[in-house]
């Protein structure tokens, strides 16, 4: 798939796509909020085994900030493409930026649903505050890096078996 629109700004990213379960669902037919937080996680995640330190991260980086803007809704079995960017590398924090984009469907064209940022800080382990990344993360995950070549793409769109 062809992306022509722009992508958040900023250095390593990785984009995750699937389709909208019915859980994902609410009373009117239209996605819950929640599935959003999921997909940015999942891309998230992608980002993090990508650039080799999803183990080391995992576990000491809460989420301290999280906003998103939501612009269109998305409808049960549309397919959905999340991209996440590393937007800012701070001394203990990291800002990531994200577009949920539901595909075109029925004669409909390919809409942005949402976008925003999370934001995370390096608390580790038994620690209470947050503290500096260590060298191998702020290495990893530096948006001045050189950006990836053709971003990470991790399918997650379930198929029925045969």
């Amino acid at each position: 798939m062809t992306n022509t629109e722009p992508r958040p700004a900023g250095g390593l990213s990785a984009t995750v796509t699937r389709r909208v379960e019915w859980i994902d669902t609410d009373a009117s037919g239209h996605h819950h909020n929640a599935l959003v937080w999921r997909l940015a996680e999942s891309a998230e995640r992608a980002l993090l085994a990508q650039a080799g330190v999803l183990e080391e991260y995992f576990w000491a980086a809460p989420r301290v900030h999280q906003e998103a803007d939501f612009t269109a809704t998305l409808h049960f079995d549309q397919e959905v493409t999340c991209t996440l960017t590393v937007e800012k590398l701070g001394r203990a924090s990291i800002t990531f930026a994200f577009e949920v984009w539901g595909e075109a469907r029925d004669g409909e064209p390919r809409r942005r649903a949402a976008s925003g940022r999370i934001v995370a800080a390096h608390v580790p382990s038994g620690a209470e505050r947050a503290a500096p990344w260590p060298p191998t993360i702020a290495a990893a995950l530096d948006p001045a890096r050189e950006p990836n070549p053709r971003p990470t793409r991790t399918d997650l769109t379930r198929t029925e078996p045969n």
